[in-house]
């Protein structure tokens, strides 16, 4: 019987190269992650990489969202301002402090590479859509909770922020009673 190899192509093709790259990268790390060790893994060659991804820090941003490092979370919608800044704090805080030691490692890693900060590689991970608090205070407005009013940006990412630099300075989960201290005693007073 002939064992007929079939070429992937398309999605099936990026799959299979974005799994690879993420095995690789679990396995050596980033500053050891190169095109040859991903091709090897996925059986392909590096021009099949470096025509996708034609820098390293494009293949390592790309398998990083393919690995679910930096996939947007559904918002909550509890209908309070209250609940829903809540929820998506604790959903970010369950989400993602099991990953904040290994993003900070890859962060700081690809700005000594390329000089990329977080915020630009923030930027290009996640795209220029609207942050978090925004949303959940045009909600909270469109509810009649709150006033109208114009939100300084500083305010809006403020809760997220906190939780964020919490993670990534102690890099272990928030305890809720912190959570609830960054919406209750700081966030929500600047709201209103």
């Amino acid at each position: 019987m002939d064992l007929v190899k079939t070429r992937r192509r398309g999605a099936e093709l990026e799959e299979a190269l974005l799994d690879a790259a993420w095995a690789e990268l679990q396995e050596v790390g980033y500053p050891a992650f190169t095109y040859e060790g991903v091709a090897q893994r996925a059986g392909t060659s590096k021009p099949v990489l470096y025509r996708r991804w034609p820098a390293k820090v494009d293949l390592v941003l790309a398998t990083l969202t393919h690995g679910g490092l930096f996939m947007r979370r559904e918002l909550a919608d509890t209908g309070t301002l209250r609940g829903d800044i809540l929820a998506t704090l604790r959903d970010f805080n369950a989400a993602r402090a099991d990953f904040m030691t290994v993003i900070s490692v890859y962060l700081s890693s690809i700005h000594a590479d390329t000089g990329l900060t977080p915020a630009d590689l923030r930027e290009r991970l996640l795209g220029g859509g609207a942050d978090t608090g925004r949303v959940l205070l045009e909600r909270a407005v469109d509810r009649g909770e709150i006033p109208q009013r114009e939100w300084p940006r500083g305010l809006t990412t403020l809760p997220a922020d906190l939780v964020r630099h919490d993670l990534v300075m102690t890099l272990r989960p928030l305890p809720d009673a912190r959570i609830t201290e960054i919406v209750d005693d700081l966030w929500l007073p600047l709201v209103r």
